[in-house]
């Protein structure tokens, strides 16, 4: 367990600290996860280099704010008309 200024971060079992940055583990389905060190979780995927690799690029486009220039959205999810 990792205590921040006010809260406890509860560390998955079998994680391991990457960059001193974040968190990588493996679920018990066999996918890999990261969380960052202040308990904010990030990324889910099969490849645990590619989840790794791609938690680094975000958080990199978050520290540089650049992340909004790789961000879309690609359905709004409304509903037009009458139902």
């Amino acid at each position: 367990m990792i205590q921040t200024n006010t809260q406890e971060v509860k560390v998955p079992e079998g994680a391991v600290l990457i960059d001193e940055v974040f968190f990588v583990w493996e679920t018990r389905f066999g996918l890999h996860t990261t969380m960052t060190t202040k308990g904010r979780k990030m990324l889910t995927g099969l490849d645990r280099k590619g989840v790794i690799e791609m938690t680094r690029w975000h958080l990199k486009c978050e520290q540089e704010g650049t992340l909004d220039q790789y961000t879309r959205v690609v359905n709004s999810g409304v509903v037009g008309g009458k139902l």
